[in-house]
């Protein structure tokens, strides 16, 4: 099942869109990953808030399938069984919303992209990546950024399979950058040799996301 029509304007994507317009939440604070562990202009909760598109895409296990494609030599179409078979990996990171919160210490387990990457061999003039979701959420990383020692895609959050409100059956999860980055529902993987802005980044978000440098909105 693909799904590439836009998902409808919602009040939240009205409000995002104002605070990229106005630059809300920034700090002008300068910090550094290895100095302090929080990001500027963020703050802590123990709690781990819903943040969508306003649509809770009902794909269970049965139906779910993972297609990677585009600038690689091995294109994947992988159902759940095929996806559960490929190495499984744990991490645990934090998570930098660029709504201003963060939450530590979460506990992930799931495809590592590296070995996504093992297994599709993106040809060497890949640069970027697209992700693809099942509500029609879009969102671009470059290559390295994708490639990130801790960044998967997670199946499961503190030993449980990731809730259908945060994502599951399966989300990207990259802690270095804001997490709007981070897929949820995903649906596709593409690999790219010119970059592809997605949903928040052609409405004035940053096209890269990095919390440290508080990179919320296109001119940060």
């Amino acid at each position: 099942m693909t799904n590439d029509a836009e998902p409808p304007e919602s009040k939240l994507t009205r409000s995002k869109q104002r605070w990229a317009r106005e630059g809300k939440f920034l700090t002008g604070k300068i910090t550094r990953p290895e100095e302090q562990r929080l990001p500027p202009g963020q703050h802590l909760t123990a709690d781990w808030p819903v943040l969508d598109l306003g649509l809770l895409p009902n794909v269970t296990r049965e139906r779910w399938r993972l297609d990677v494609h585009g600038a690689v030599e091995q294109t994947i179409y992988w159902t759940w069984p095929q996806f559960m078979a490929q190495p499984q990996t744990q991490f645990v990171s934090d998570i930098h919303c660029v709504t201003t919160w963060s939450r530590y210490d979460n506990q992930w387990e799931g495809l590592a992209t590296r070995d996504l990457l093992a297994a599709c061999q993106p040809r060497e003039d890949a640069r970027f990546v697209a992700l693809h979701s099942y509500d029609g959420y879009t969102t671009n990383l470059a290559l390295e950024d994708f490639a990130a020692e801790d960044a998967l895609l997670a199946h499961s959050w503190s030993g449980k399979p990731l809730e259908q409100e945060h994502g599951g059956p399966v989300r990207l999860v990259v802690p270095h950058l804001y997490f709007w980055k981070s897929a949820k529902w995903l649906q596709r993987i593409e690999f790219l040799t010119d970059d592809a802005p997605g949903f928040w980044e052609v409405r004035g978000y940053h096209n890269r996301g990095d919390p440290w440098a508080e990179q919320r909105y296109s001119g940060d």
